[in-house]
């Protein structure tokens, strides 16, 4: 239901308000305006002292004994300068009440809004009533200059509403207080003074003051033993110490154990009370406790001290008497301790998970229960723990030190309290010493990166335990500083870039990483790098094996697979351009021979064809015999030759003519002498140059 549709039911229950002659607005009514889609007037406003309106970006408008229609078309006419459509304004009275101010002797004097018909008895309740010593009979109601006086005890009395005016709109009700009130206020309570006791200047009088409800001096009486003095005091309070009452009994002091009396039901044992005797009843914490009852608990509880035992009562029942455990108490190492000076150890911790093996300690008269501070991360001093339950972290991590060291936590749990490995940290070869006996420790390097990443299970953690120590390796910063500070890397952990690179040297290295990622802690090739004949040596266990890297196809045609699976301890070698082809091996170069500019071995790389091998040789001279070009391959099982006719290709441009190469292979261009029809047209020759002769000699 929507503020303004409230707004409207009221406006129709005012319409049909009873009474023929229209009501005039009062000062302190509520008058709502509603003007649809303007959020600043459709709310109600109050009419001040002065018979005002205060309306937002007009101003003060005059409201005090007008009806509605003429309020309504005032604040029309004065909403015209400012809005254009007001066809849809409302103006109505809302509530009717009435401002009224309560003056003297109430708890709560001011000025107060009432509803219209409340009465004096109202207004007395919105001040908080009336003070103690307030004159009922003489009321007063200020109204335009005139005093008018009431007896409001009469209206108390009888109940008359008559003997009360009625108010209206700006009275103020003064209440006087009593003449017999001095100039000095104070508060009279007489229950107060009954509790201080009957004789309060008697000399004879019984004093008990202390720890008791009710303090002061009563009137002896015969027969009356310490426990009547004290129920005539109000009883004892919960912090009086019972069992150290002090009685002055005829001018001799002495002490009475009430607990000892009331465990035990012997009267002899309370003092005999006679006039002017005093009784004291000391607070708990004024008094040392001792007993051969009693139990002791201190330390980090709610409420440390000294507690009286019981048959039965275990060590939870104490510790729950104490308060418990507070925030910072270490319940891990509880410690209780025995008369005779041992000590026995206690995991709270450990029995509230329900994971402790055997029973709660057992507590006798005069143990003590100590409860311990926890270790607080910033605390300098390193000897609140003790060394046979410490654990030393240290290297690349947040915070390294001493850790107290509890059994069923584990490494992860460890390097998680100490704020995790460090930005710098080698996660993959963490160290663990720890002991397995007094004169003996083992050693484990743990891979956290493939706990990780395989999800492993805890069991499969390393030990630790109190006395072991974690060391957390760092990663170097960068590649130079990598290769300046390499002896303090191991070789197991190295790899070895030579060659045509930046900063060729001895990088450390990750299962994480691969082969990019050597190659660019090494700065990348150079621009005289051979990025066609990269090799790699691999150290697989006993035996080394050599593989190459075309990483020129790698970047062409983007395929990973290409690229080869490096480990610790490898090599990668990436020669230079250019070098001299008797370094390479014959495997690795194609001969061309023959009717050719510049025959030899050349380079060969598996995307290029005989026309690149051609090209790069100087191509067929003029006497080369380009029809019957030889290409002999060489493999391992089967050698063949075959003729590749580069003139035919030339017309053709057929791709799939092309022979296929490898490398090691063989190229031969004959010579134009070595074709058939060059020989016939020699043969030709030959015998017409005999049958030429033969006709010389018969003309001869």
């Amino acid at each position: 239901m929507t503020r303004s549709f409230i707004l409207f039911i009221l406006m129709l229950l005012y319409v049909f308000d009873a009474g023929s002659e229209e009501y005039r607005i009062q000062v302190g009514d509520q008058i709502a305006i509603m003007l649809p889609g303007e959020l600043t007037l459709n709310k109600e406003f109050q009419v001040d002292r002065q018979g005002r309106l205060t309306l937002p970006e007009v101003g003060i408008v005059q409201a005090s004994n007008m009806t509605e229609t003429q309020l309504s078309e005032t604040v029309k006419r004065t909403l015209s300068s400012i809005f254009r459509d007001l066809s849809s304004l409302q103006v109505f009275v809302s509530k009717r009440q009435l401002l009224i101010t309560i003056q003297g002797y109430v708890k709560d004097p001011g000025e107060f809004t009432l509803r219209k018909n409340a009465s004096i008895q109202m207004a007395l309740y919105a001040a908080g009533g009336l003070r103690l010593g307030a004159q009922l009979n003489r009321f007063q109601l200020h109204r335009d200059g005139e005093i008018i006086t009431f007896n409001y005890k009469k209206f108390l009395d009888t109940g008359d509403a008559s003997f009360l005016p009625q108010l209206v709109s700006l009275d103020t009700l003064f209440v006087p207080a009593s003449p017999k009130i001095g100039n000095v206020e104070q508060d009279f309570d007489p229950a107060k003074l009954a509790d201080s006791g009957d004789a309060a200047e008697d000399k004879k009088a019984i004093k008990v003051f202390g720890e008791v409800i009710r303090p002061g001096s009563f009137t002896a009486k015969k027969d009356n033993n310490l426990v009547d003095w004290l129920m005539r005091a109000g009883g004892v309070t919960r912090y009086a110490a019972i069992s150290q009452i002090r009685v002055i009994s005829q001018n001799k002091p002495q002490i009475l154990n009430l607990k000892q009396y009331l465990d035990s039901g012997d009267e002899s044992l309370l003092p005999n009370i006679v006039e002017g005797s005093t009784i004291f009843v000391p607070k708990q914490e004024e008094e040392i406790k001792t007993g051969s009852n009693t139990v002791y608990i201190m330390g980090e509880v709610a409420k440390p001290g000294a507690y009286e035992g019981k048959n039965g009562a275990t060590f939870i029942d104490i510790l729950a008497n104490a308060g418990g455990p507070t925030r910072f108490a270490e319940s891990r190492q509880i410690r209780v301790i025995k008369p005779d000076g041992s000590t026995v150890r206690f995991d709270l911790t450990l029995f509230t998970e329900g994971k402790m093996v055997g029973s709660l300690p057992k507590i006798e008269a005069g143990d003590a229960i100590f409860i311990p501070e926890k270790l607080d991360m910033n605390e300098k001093s390193w000897l609140k723990v003790t060394p046979e339950r410490a654990v030393r972290v240290i290297g690349e991590v947040i915070r390294p030190g001493r850790i107290e060291w509890s059994d069923e936590m584990s490494l992860l749990d460890l390097l998680a309290h100490v704020g995790g490995p460090s930005s710098q940290a080698d996660t993959s070869k963490i160290e663990i010493v720890t002991p397995i006996s007094i004169n003996q420790s083992k050693a484990y390097t743990f891979n956290l990166d493939n706990f990780i990443k395989e999800g492993r299970p805890d069991s499969e953690l390393p030990l630790v335990r109190a006395g072991s120590i974690i060391r957390v390796n760092n990663l170097p910063d960068d590649p130079s500083g990598n290769k300046s500070g390499w002896i303090h890397q191991s070789s197991n952990s190295s790899i070895y870039v030579f060659g045509q690179v930046g900063v060729p040297g001895r990088y450390r290295f990750t299962e994480k990483m691969h082969f990019l990622d050597i190659l660019s802690a090494a700065n990348g090739p150079t621009e005289n790098a051979d990025l066609h004949n990269i090799r790699i040596t691999h150290l697989d266990g006993k035996h080394a094996r050599v593989s190459k890297l075309n990483l020129a196809l790698f970047f062409e045609t983007g395929d990973s697979s290409i690229l080869p699976d490096v480990q610790i301890g490898d090599t990668i070698y990436i020669p230079e351009k250019n070098r001299n082809w008797l370094d390479r091996p014959k495997e690795e170069t194609i001969r061309v021979l023959g009717a050719i500019n510049r025959p030899g071995r050349y380079t060969f790389d598996d995307h290029m064809t005989i026309l690149d091998l051609l090209a790069e040789a100087g191509g067929p001279n003029d006497n080369a015999y380009i029809e019957k070009i030889t290409v002999i391959n060489i493999s391992c099982c089967n050698k063949q030759a075959r003729i590749f006719n580069l003139s035919e290709f030339s017309r053709t441009a057929q791709l799939q003519d092309l022979p296929v190469l490898r490398s090691g292979d063989t190229i031969y261009i004959p010579s134009k002498e070595e074709s058939t029809a060059q020989k016939i047209r020699q043969s030709i020759t030959d015998i017409f140059q005999l049958a030429g002769i033969a006709a010389l000699i018969g003309v001869l």
